[in-house]
């Protein structure tokens, strides 16, 4: 299934921008799909960037980044941090305003709880065990300047202007990369800004339908499968073999 038209402008695809959970992972239980990961090593060495974009901490996605042979530079919390090696983070949010912000929700609503994940330097990550359109009307009505997001894997609580695609910009300025040349792959609503930033945006099957609106393409394939069926799709339509 494809949505809107190829962006006949497009300059040619320098490499990829890929979620995490639900993307390359099932959804909730981290479990990697390794036929997705042999495409994206593939790609690496045809002298294309992978970079992964995520609302998991950036030191998980550079770890990641370690394991499947990707390019060396993550894209964490919702583009809040940005890792190029063990120990360097760029941070680009305000934790304190996320710490207020969660205190607030907490004060107002029931079940609003941590969940347990990597430490966090620019956000607040929620279980998914509230109301989570009273959740935002309540951030966006507090004059805090923060704002409520959902990966499918957590709530997160990110500083306005801090989001996914803001932070790829930042990372991609390092590579002398636009992000019109990239190809983003993504599941969740917290992927939408990427598909509003970079040339190409694919959703995967078990997006929601609000994610797919948004979409350049839309792919039948659900979590892995799914990206390899995006993968396959951007490499017949828009690469050429760089080696």
């Amino acid at each position: 299934m494809l949505t809107h038209t190829v962006n006949d402008k497009l300059k040619g695809i320098q490499g990829f921008a890929v979620d995490i959970d639900g993307t390359i992972t099932e959804n909730g239980n981290g479990v990697v799909f390794l036929p997705a990961v042999s495409k994206l090593r593939f790609l690496v060495k045809c002298g294309y960037k992978v970079i992964f974009v995520t609302g998991r901490s950036s030191v998980e996605a550079y770890v990641l980044s370690i394991f499947c042979g990707t390019t060396k530079i993550a894209v964490g919390e919702n583009g809040g941090v940005i890792a190029t090696g063990p120990d360097n983070f760029t941070v680009l949010g305000d934790i304190k305003l996320c710490v207020r912000g969660y205190e607030l929700l907490k004060q107002r609503l029931r079940d609003v709880t941590i969940k347990p994940v990597f430490n966090r330097l620019s956000e607040v990550v929620l279980a998914r065990t509230f109301d989570m359109e009273a959740g935002k009307l309540i951030l966006e009505e507090s004059g805090l300047g923060v704002y409520l997001t959902d990966s499918r894997y957590a709530f997160h609580i990110n500083q306005l202007g801090v989001d996914k695609a803001n932070g790829l910009v930042r990372a991609l300025d390092m590579l002398n990369i636009h992000p019109k040349n990239i190809a983003a792959i993504g599941d969740s609503e917290t992927d939408i800004p990427l598909f509003k930033k970079c040339g190409i945006g694919i959703a995967l099957g078990h997006s929601p339908q609000s994610v797919k609106n948004q979409a350049t393409h839309v792919v039948r394939g659900n979590s892995g499968r799914g990206l390899s069926e995006a993968i396959d799709f951007v490499s017949l339509n828009y690469l050429r073999n760089k080696t």
